[in-house]
């Protein structure tokens, strides 16, 4: 299997790396962290706006205001319905940049047919990419589901980029830590 010749090459790099039973053909599966951050509660008769097309907007400072940081318990997380929480990856990924791998994280279908999403709109990691991975979780569903710390909740799927990049991947993200 390619992805697991990557992994032993330091090509790819996942830590802690992934059970045997996480790979497939051509992906692998990533499991979620116990920390999430939530949205704050609206408060009656106040009513709050994003403007990212400010001049000195910054994502992550907003974010950090509108949203508070829960750990999943033993019970799990009961996530509701057309509800969005930000999640990570338990894994800390490392594409090297010379190895001409990207990715692109996906939702398990298992789950996507109860109507859980993990991302809005950004899939990709870019070759170079060093961290772990922040997720958009929606429940599209009817019904409640309980999120569980470690259950495999996304995975990431290969694609070999055309060239090598002159560097690695630098962006907003790269290295993204939970932020407390």
């Amino acid at each position: 299997m390619k992805i697991k010749i990557a992994i032993s090459r330091g090509s790819i790099m996942i830590d802690p790396p992934p059970l045997e039973n996480a790979f497939s053909s051509t992906s692998v599966d990533l499991t979620l962290d116990p920390i999430i951050s939530e949205f704050k509660p609206k408060t009656a008769g106040i009513e709050t706006s994003v403007d990212p097309a400010s001049a000195d907007f910054n994502g992550e400072a907003v974010l950090k205001e509108l949203t508070i940081q829960r750990t999943i318990d033993e019970n799990g997380y009961l996530l509701k319905p057309n509800y969005l929480v930000l999640a990570w990856t338990v894994e800390y990924v490392n594409l090297k940049y010379d190895a001409r791998l990207a990715a692109r994280v996906e939702g398990k279908s298992s789950l996507a047919r109860l109507g859980l999403a993990v991302h809005m709109t950004a899939p990709t990691i870019h070759a170079g990419f060093e961290g772990r991975i922040r997720l958009e979780v929606v429940n599209h569903g009817l019904l409640p589901i309980r999120l569980r710390s470690g259950m495999r909740f996304c995975q990431l799927i290969f694609e070999q980029t055309l060239g090598t990049p002159e560097r690695g991947y630098h962006g907003r993200f790269s290295g993204q830590t939970v932020v407390s």
